[in-house]
C-alpha cells in the first residue's frame, strides 16, 4: 500500500539538477508530502525536525535521534558516523549508497599507486624546482601480487583495474564468500596475516568497524613484504598512524598512498605530510568529483525513494 505523506516533509540534500529536483519533488508531492531541498553544508537542526525522511547526507549533530524520522538514505557508501548513540532513533531505517562509488574510488586508488610506482610524485617535485633529474628504477603491476582488503564494490572495481594491468589479485572479506573474478583467491579477514607476506601491494577499501579499527598496526606492517606499497581509501581509523610512519621511515614500506587519514583533516604538523614516499589526498576519491558517481548516487537514491513511498523493501538497508 502506498505511503501517505500528507503534511509530512522529505528533506533532500543531493546535488540535483533542476530537472532532477522537479522529478523528485513530483514523487514526494504525489504521496501528499512536501519536498525540502537544502545542500548538506547548509542543513540546520531546525531543517530536520519535521522531516519524516532524509535523502542525502546531513551532519549527524543535527539529528538528535528524532523518533519522527522514519528513514535516512545516505549519499555516501560509508554510514558509520550515523551509528553513534543518540544520532538515529532505533526505529529509523538507514540505507547507504554502497555500489555507486566503485569506479571513482578505484580509479583514484590506481592513479595514486601508479604515481608512486613510477616516481611521478618525485618528478612533480622536480618540476617545481626546474630540476631535470632521473629518479631511477620504477615498479610494475605486471606479475605482481595485490592484496585487496574489502572485496565489495570498490575493492572489486580496483581488483579489476590492477588485474587488467597484469596483477594477481587476492581478495580479503570479513565474511565468507565464493571466489569470483577478478580475484584469483579469496580469504577471510581473520586469515590476512597468512597472505600479507605474498603481497607487493596491499590496498584497503574497508569500512570502519570494531573488527577493522587499528587493524593495520606495527604487527601488520612487519608481516608485509619489504618494499611493498600500502594504499588506503576506506577509513583512516583502520591504520595506526605512528606505526605507518615507522614502516615508511625505516624503509620497510616502499610507499603509501592515502585518501583517508586519522584524524581528518590531517594536522599540518603531522610528519606524514613530509615523507617523500607518501602521497596524500584529502578524502576526495569519491565525493561528487566524477559525474558518473553523482549520476549513480542520485539514481540509487531516487529508486529507494520510490520504494519507500510504495512501502517496498529498500536497497542497501543497514542492519543495526
Amino acid at each position: 500500500m502506498p505511503r501517505d505523506l500528507q503534511g509530512k516533509t522529505v528533506l533532500v540534500t543531493l546535488p540535483v539538477s533542476e530537472a532532477q529536483q522537479e522529478d523528485i519533488r513530483s514523487l514526494i508531492e504525489g504521496a501528499g508530502g512536501t519536498a525540502l531541498f537544502i545542500r548538506e553544508l547548509f542543513v540546520r537542526e531546525e531543517d530536520t525536525q519535521d522531516a519524516v525522511a532524509i535523502v542525502g547526507n546531513v551532519p549527524p549533530r543535527v539529528l538528535h535521534g528524532s523518533a519522527g524520522l522514519e528513514w535516512l538514505q545516505t549519499s555516501s557508501a560509508g554510514y558509520d558516523h550515523y551509528l553513534g548513540d543518540g544520532v538515529l532513533a532505533p526505529t529509523t531505517l538507514l540505507t547507504s549508497a554502497t555500489g555507486a562509488y566503485g569506479q571513482a574510488v578505484s580509479e583514484h586508488m590506481l592513479a595514486q599507486l601508479l604515481c608512486l610506482m613510477k616516481n611521478l610524485h618525485r618528478y612533480r617535485d622536480n618540476q617545481r624546482g626546474a630540476r631535470w633529474q632521473d629518479e631511477g628504477p620504477v615498479d610494475t603491476l605486471v606479475g605482481s601480487t595485490v592484496l585487496v582488503l574489502g572485496a565489495g564494490d570498490i575493492g572489486t572495481s580496483f581488483a579489476s583495474l590492477v588485474s587488467a594491468l597484469g596483477a594477481h589479485v587476492i581478495g580479503v572479506r570479513r565474511k565468507a564468500v565464493e571466489r569470483h573474478a577478478p580475484f584469483e583467491r579469496m580469504v577471510l579477514l581473520d586469515e590476512v596475516f597468512d597472505v600479507l607476506p605474498e603481497a607487493d601491494v596491499v590496498a584497503c577499501a574497508l569500512p570502519s568497524s570494531d573488527q577493522t579499527r587499528e587493524l593495520v598496526d606495527e604487527r601488520f606492517f612487519a608481516a608485509m613484504r619489504r618494499d611493498a606499497y600500502f594504499v588506503n581509501a576506506g577509513r583512516g581509523d583502520l591504520v595506526v598512524g605512528k606505526d605507518l610512519l615507522e614502516a615508511l621511515v625505516s624503509g620497510h614500506l616502499k610507499g603509501a598512498a592515502l585518501d583517508v587519514t586519522n584524524p581528518e583533516p590531517l594536522p599540518a604538523d603531522d610528519p606524514l605530510w613530509s615523507q617523500p614516499n607518501v602521497l596524500i589526498t584529502p578524502h576526495v576519491a569519491g565525493f561528487w568529483h566524477l559525474q558518473a558517481t553523482t549520476d549513480s548516487v542520485i539514481a540509487l537514491c531516487r529508486a529507494n525513494l520510490e520504494a519507500y513511498l510504495a512501502d517496498r523493501p529498500l536497497r542497501n538497508l543497514v542492519s543495526r
